[in-house]
């Protein structure tokens, strides 16, 4: 009899850990082209801040150095060009998305901001990435990993792609640890984000989806953990927002 996964969370449901991917892959067909614009609506513009935030803890050099960031499940290329234009002459992105449809977003974005010259895109798994070992000074993944159906496997592949001395960076949503916020940002997130999701993009279930995604994320110390585990040193984590998001660290050493 052949082996099955055993079962994992999709939101709040119960489903087959191999058919998740399936799954993701069909909210992020649905929504690339409006995707930056949603979370514009979705976090009142304060993903740019929390993202600013990413790009500055990345450190780009500002010389011709080369520096290569691998920039995971970004596929509009939001985080990987503002890396690239913070650093110097010698920064280079490499973005890898598991959807077709935001690559193509992000390809189009590239061109017109002329930095088609130092992003590449690439269109693979972030379980099983196609680059060879210590291959990138930096890996970053934006409000990504929690869709990831095996985060362990991804963790293990950031680690193995980095250089000695390379930095993990991880933005993901977080839990609310400010008495009374918690109560109004449920009702936010259950009731206003699918509403403007079906407003937006046609397509409310997708929204209820990635808001149920970040109730079953790890807590940060439980993240934390994870990281350590992967092989990661100096782990850390800081929240912003009141624990909207938590920025998470950890170095190749």
């Amino acid at each position: 009899m052949p082996q099955t996964d055993p079962e994992t969370h999709f939101g709040f449901r119960q489903v087959p850990l191999a058919d998740k991917q399936a799954l993701v892959d069909d909210v992020f067909h649905s929504v690339a082209r409006r995707y930056d614009l949603m979370n514009d609506l979705m976090s009142g513009g304060l993903h740019r801040a929390w993202k600013n935030d990413l790009v500055v803890a990345v450190n780009p050099p500002k010389t011709d150095r080369d520096f290569h960031l691998l920039d995971v499940a970004g596929g509009t290329g939001d985080i990987a060009f503002r890396v690239i234009e913070s650093g110097g002459a010698g920064t280079r992105a490499t973005i890898l998305d598991i959807n077709g449809d935001m690559l193509t977003v992000g390809r189009e974005r590239a061109e017109k901001r002329g930095l088609d010259h130092a992003v590449t895109f690439t269109e693979s798994n972030a379980e099983a990435l196609p680059f060879p070992d210590k291959s990138f000074d930096a890996y970053t993944i934006a409000f990504g990993i929690r869709n990831v159906p095996r985060i362990d496997a991804a963790l293990a592949e950031a680690f193995r792609v980095l250089r000695p001395g390379g930095h993990f960076l991880c933005l993901e949503f977080s839990s609310v640890d400010v008495p009374g916020l918690e109560k109004i940002y449920d009702l936010y997130s259950f009731n206003v984000i699918p509403a403007v999701g079906r407003a937006v993009t046609g397509d409310a279930e997708a929204y209820r989806y990635l808001v149920e995604s970040i109730r079953k994320f790890p807590k940060p110390e439980a993240f934390s953990g994870m990281i350590r585990r992967a092989g990661f040193g100096r782990v850390s984590y800081r929240k912003m927002t009141g624990g909207v998001v938590a920025l998470h660290s950890g170095w190749r050493l």
